[in-house]
């Protein structure tokens, strides 16, 4: 089982920069939508079980998209940020 995660995560290392920021702007929709549903006209259980589909998705794709970004992807994002806000 480990030798399978761990060709999971070399594989998902080999994905591109831009490969990242796409399933980090995925996972940025995913939390939106996990709270927005929450005004719709709808029972308790379903938003319940909805915001559990949709948390999920957000927490997998933003697991996924350190591990394609690495280190070096999140340090280069963090300056990027930094610098748009000077």
């Amino acid at each position: 089982m480990r030798q399978r995660f761990r060709k999971v995560k070399a594989w998902l290392s080999s994905l591109s920069y831009r490969t990242g920021l796409y399933v980090l702007a995925v996972c940025v929709l995913f939390y939106a939508i996990s709270f927005a549903q929450m005004l719709l006209p709808i029972s308790v259980a379903a938003k319940g079980i909805l915001w559990i589909i949709f948390f999920g998705l957000a927490k997998t794709a933003q697991y996924t998209a350190l591990l394609i970004l690495g280190k070096a992807g999140i340090e280069s994002i963090r300056r990027k940020l930094r610098k748009n806000t000077d």
